[in-house]
């Protein structure tokens, strides 16, 4: 996709819940290979510390702003089409899209649990959804490689969309790690997406997401877990962004004397 931002080195694509779908079909019916990343605020700041994760969220063919900051920058300079693209919102509006055009679903990741129970609520809330695979893999390290009987599984399947949910960046890894050996043509790191829509972790409600304060209320569901991603890495973010933009300005200057 040519239409893009950059925040602090990574590319957002300028991208709605429409336009990422029509990109999707558009890879399917051309049977492209690629992958989407999902991206919050705490993707960019992994690939601050990371240049090969960046390398990898550079290289996917979408990158979709999850987080309402990278909705408001990316509006700033790519204008109101720029909304925010959340991987739960993205999966159900993709599967409800699928209904009427026929597209196939495989889910790997998530726990057997959240992975049994995702399922079985798509199915019940789109049922002429074609689901043709899912699979909940046990824990695995960032890098590590699936089984080849697993990538036999997924490729067997015959679906379009293989969606991936290990939390990031293990998933993006995954996906690039993969991609060569999987014919399904668009993988989709869903993120957090399987566990909301199984209902297994509470969603923010949609106000408190619009004002950009969704990691305040999962910071006040996760503390132990959460603490570190938003309280140090928000912070970070900011600092970075008027650091950017400092030095951005001081260069400016320095051309125009």
């Amino acid at each position: 996709m040519d239409n893009f931002y950059t925040i602090l080195g990574v590319r957002i694509n300028a991208v709605n819940l429409q336009l990422a779908a029509q990109q999707i079909e558009t890879w399917i019916t051309n049977r492209i290979p690629t992958y989407v990343c999902v991206a919050p605020v705490s993707t960019v700041m992994d690939c601050q510390d990371d240049p090969e994760y960046r390398a990898i969220v550079n290289s996917a063919g979408m990158v979709t702003p999850d987080g309402m900051p990278l909705v408001w920058l990316g509006r700033q300079r790519c204008g109101k089409t720029v909304q925010r693209t959340y991987g739960p919102d993205l999966m159900t509006f993709f599967c409800a899209l699928s209904e009427e055009k026929g597209y196939k679903h495989f889910f790997y990741g998530g726990s057997s649990i959240a992975n049994r129970l995702l399922v079985e609520k798509l199915k019940k809330q789109f049922p002429k959804l074609l689901i043709v695979g899912q699979y909940a893999p046990p824990f695995m390290l960032s890098k590590q490689k699936e089984k080849p009987e697993v990538i036999a599984q997924i490729n067997a399947s015959g679906a379009d969309v293989l969606w991936v949910g290990l939390g990031s960046p293990k998933q993006d890894f995954w996906m690039a790690g993969h991609r060569s050996q999987i014919n399904v043509p668009v993988m989709i790191g869903a993120g957090a997406a399987f566990d909301f829509l199984a209902g297994i972790k509470a969603q923010a409600p949609r106000w408190l997401q619009r004002t950009g304060l969704e990691w305040l209320f999962r910071l006040c569901c996760e503390p132990r877990r959460l603490w570190r991603r938003y309280l140090v890495g928000n912070t970070r973010f900011i600092y970075l962004l008027f650091k950017e933009r400092f030095l951005r300005k001081s260069v400016d200057s320095e051309i125009l004397l």
